[in-house]
């Protein structure tokens, strides 16, 4: 599998929502890596199978990502992630999509390129029709790229994601030490205080940050706390909007594993059975990491 150019968390770090690219057409170079990458993923965690693939515009072709329903805050992609997944294949098929696709862009921003995740109705889009989205399939979620437009927008957009994540849920929100209700102290954290931290600054759908992680023996139990109303959104019902909350907890659980290994932990994901699947209001359990060292 295609290595990542930088460090896993420098490039966790330094990656921010760009929604502004250069004209310029994503490097040939780096279509081709990406795509070498995307072909050699790794198995989803709970083993489901979505697949991904690269839309460019080709040199010459400048115009042909235009209309293509962008959204008004997203100037001048000139690619775009696409992805698509069997409809209900595995009870955790969206947090496998979210893990996956965190990879790609992961790999992109080491490339040098912008990133934006965009969630939305993809399933009768032209981005469906490019990905060859068949009737049994959805689109959870794609991702706009593109070169950044200057090393000036580049150099904003880490300070302004440094600032952000100053504005994130304190630990002792996010997480906790045997029981819901017990903060986690950063030093209790040991080893893994920089993996957590990696889960707390990660993107997520309207930045709701869902994940919460629990220390247990040699557990880190992994929970989606709701938004409140969110699963019972009649608009999100409507618009057959993929439930984008499962998705943030893949993305959580990348950033984890991803400075876990390059920090020399070992573990694996497991799900522990004999757990309470809704231990409190608005939670639920999704799936543990189980430390092997």
């Amino acid at each position: 599998m295609s290595k990542f150019k930088y460090p896993a968390t420098e490039i966790i770090t330094k990656r921010f929502s760009c929604r502004d690219y250069s004209l310029e057409l994503v490097d040939a170079e780096k279509q081709e890596k990406l795509l070498a990458y995307i072909h050699d993923l790794p198995p989803a965690p709970f083993g489901s199978t979505p697949r991904f693939d690269l839309l460019a515009a080709s040199k010459g072709d400048s115009k042909s990502l235009r209309g293509l329903g962008t959204y008004g805050f997203i100037k001048n992609p000139s690619a775009f992630i696409l992805g698509a997944m069997p409809s209900g294949e595995l009870a955790y098929d969206l947090e496998d999509y979210g893990y996956l696709m965190e990879m790609i862009i992961l790999y992109a921003t080491s490339l040098e390129l912008g990133t934006c995740w965009l969630g939305g109705t993809f399933t009768k889009s032209r981005f469906a029709k490019k990905i060859n989205l068949a009737a049994n399939e959805t689109m959870p979620a794609i991702t706009a790229m593109g070169e950044y437009r200057d090393a000036d927008q580049k150099r904003r957009g880490w300070t302004s994601k440094a600032a952000g994540s100053a504005r994130r849920l304190p630990w002792d929100k996010f997480f906790f030490n045997i029981m819901l209700d017990t903060p986690l102290i950063r030093n209790e954290a040991g080893k893994y205080a920089t993996a957590l931290e990696m889960v707390r600054i990660a993107p997520s759908a309207s930045n709701k940050q869902p994940c919460r992680v629990l220390k247990y023996k040699n557990f880190w139990r992994f929970y989606l706390r709701r938004t409140p109303g969110y699963k019972g959104d009649i608009i999100k019902k409507f618009l057959r909007l993929c439930d984008l909350q499962r998705v943030d907890m893949g993305i959580a659980m990348s950033h984890f594993e991803l400075t876990a290994k390059e920090l020399g932990l070992k573990g694996k994901w497991v799900v522990e059975d004999d757990l309470d699947k809704n231990p409190a209001a608005l939670t639920e359990y999704i799936v543990s990491w189980e430390r092997l060292n």
